[in-house]
């Protein structure tokens, strides 16, 4: 509920009434996003194969290390997951880390994190 002040124009009033319901439908919106659906059984068939063969191709093919580093268990143990997750869909500026965020949505980096961090699964 809008409490206005007395003598506040029908305009004003309108407006204020206007801005809140835009701050109601973008927060409601920022809530949705917070929810995302898990990736498909299809999509994860996929994810797992790019984290594999793009992923590997500079962290490893057994995610060991290379020109990145390690993406084991052990290796991120100590990574915040939300962390990890900004690093994947931004890249890291300055080094060959790009950014996948025009390939994957939130949700999609949120599982490959938690992938990672408890042994990521074979392409099987």
């Amino acid at each position: 509920m809008i409490t206005l002040a007395p003598g506040t124009s029908r305009i004003a009033a309108a407006v204020a009434c206007l801005l809140a319901t835009l701050c109601l439908a973008n927060s409601s919106a920022l809530a949705l996003d917070l929810v995302a659906p898990a990736p498909t059984a299809a999509r994860r068939a996929e994810l797992i194969t790019l984290v594999r063969q793009d992923c590997g191709a500079c962290h490893g093919m057994r995610l060991s290390g290379g020109l990145g580093p390690a993406l084991l268990v052990q290796s991120l143990k100590d990574k915040p997951a939300e962390s990890l997750k900004m690093t994947i869909l931004q890249g890291r500026p300055g080094t060959p880390m790009p950014p996948w965020a025009r390939f994957l949505s939130e949700a999609e980096a949120d599982w490959i994190v938690n992938q990672l961090q408890k042994g990521f699964p074979s392409e099987n």
